[in-house]
């Protein structure tokens, strides 16, 4: 009803205004936020049945959004506006994971494209020139589908992986602030909170990585996701999925004390009063998710050839042994740390490298995290908002 009354009001004001393109926009904005209201009502079914399930924070700390009748002409935008600052755990939880499923899902062809150039030894038909050719010769060749091989895997890791990053970043940002600095943003708290989220995020999303990668590669030999995880554990053992977790781990933790770091210092400068602010979330995301995503391409690097164990690879390490050593065994070699990483990139490619697929690591990583981003801090506005207002609803119910 408040969305209605909204909506209507606004279009009363068009029609009496003429064609002024900035009351035009408002009504547009008022559309899209009575859409945005149908779509809580939704969500709020599934939070609200996660709540009492999350232990610590059981009751939403709110906002008061009521105004003095002297801001009553500015009440609708501002309420609009104004970022709630008291989300609940379980908030926190379902936006992260939404948004961790939308954005692992919409950049999946990226990610597959990234995969196979980061590949030390590729087969001759699977090396690119860039991004672009490498999608139109997946799709000619392998079939519309093949960039998207591993994507099941991926989105039921990705959902549980992001809840538990999102969470626990929010509640230990707060907590360390409070401790560093009280009543401001700390770039210290910031960045040690995305570096405790990542253990909890990695432990969660390393084995759906390992499966993903293995079938992202050209001539995947799986013909499923179960088929690749009872390949790997007949063949490797349990331990290969988590070969490259201390790998992921030393890429992941100075990747998401960057990203938080920059995210947080630029929301400062493009969105100082902390309202919700869907282009300032985007281009921070973006920009934050750039710098990091070439900072640590080397690592990247790393956790692939780990992660895949490339034929053509190992087979090249084979042929690279002393005349002592036949290539039969050598054939059964692994990859098998990040040290052993390293030196295998190095051998094989130099210090150039470290660096393959930086083109395709930075256009995945800021449409990614811009993506993330603006996911989360809309679920988070809406649906802390909706819970307030239901709340409010309700109380005033009791008074009557």
């Amino acid at each position: 009803m408040e969305a209605d009354g909204f909506v209507r009001r606004r279009r009363m004001t068009a029609e009496t205004t003429g064609n002024d393109p900035g009351v035009a926009g408002a009504s547009a904005g008022a559309e899209v936020r009575w859409l945005g209201g149908r779509f809580w009502g939704v969500s709020e079914s599934i939070v609200g049945s996660l709540t009492p399930r999350i232990g610590g924070e059981s009751e939403i700390q709110t906002v008061d959004f009521i105004r003095s009748a002297q801001d009553a002409q500015t009440e609708d935008s501002e309420d609009y506006e104004g970022l709630p600052q008291g989300a609940s755990t379980s908030t926190h939880m379902f936006a992260g994971a939404v948004a961790g499923i939308m954005e692992h899902c919409l950049m999946f062809p990226i990610d597959c494209v990234k995969t196979r150039m980061q590949s030390l030894q590729p087969d001759p038909a699977a090396r690119y020139r860039n991004v672009m050719d490498a999608l139109r010769r997946i799709v000619a060749t392998e079939g519309v589908w093949r960039p998207m091989r591993g994507l099941n895997a991926t989105a039921v890791g990705a959902g549980p992986a992001h809840a538990l990053y999102f969470a626990s970043y929010e509640k230990l940002k707060k907590t360390l602030s409070d401790v560093i600095h009280p009543g401001a943003n700390s770039h210290l708290a910031n960045g040690t909170a995305g570096c405790v989220a990542t253990l909890l995020h990695d432990a969660v999303m390393n084995p759906a990585e390992v499966v993903k990668q293995r079938m992202q590669m050209y001539n995947s030999p799986y013909r499923g996701v179960m088929d690749c995880i009872r390949a790997i554990w007949h063949k490797e053992g349990p331990a290969a999925f988590y070969r490259s977790y201390t790998t992921q781990l030393t890429m992941n933790v100075p990747f998401q004390a960057l990203h938080f770091m920059t995210y947080e210092y630029l929301q400062e400068l493009l969105n100082p009063h902390r309202q919700y602010n869907p282009s300032s979330h985007m281009l921070s995301g973006a920009l934050a998710g750039a710098i990091a995503a070439a900072a640590t391409t080397p690592l990247d690097v790393c956790k692939t050839l780990l992660n895949t164990q490339e034929c053509l690879t190992l087979s090249s390490l084979s042929s690279c042994q002393g005349p002592g050593q036949g290539q039969g065994q050598g054939a059964h070699r692994r990859i098998t740390g990040l040290a052993h990483a390293f030196q295998t990139v190095y051998r094989l490619g130099g210090l150039k490298g470290f660096f393959k697929g930086v083109q395709a690591r930075v256009i995945y990583q800021m449409p990614s995290t811009a993506i993330s981003w603006s996911v989360y801090e809309f679920f988070k506005y809406g649906l802390t908002k909706h819970q307030h207002n239901k709340r409010r609803a309700q109380h005033m119910e009791t008074e009557i």
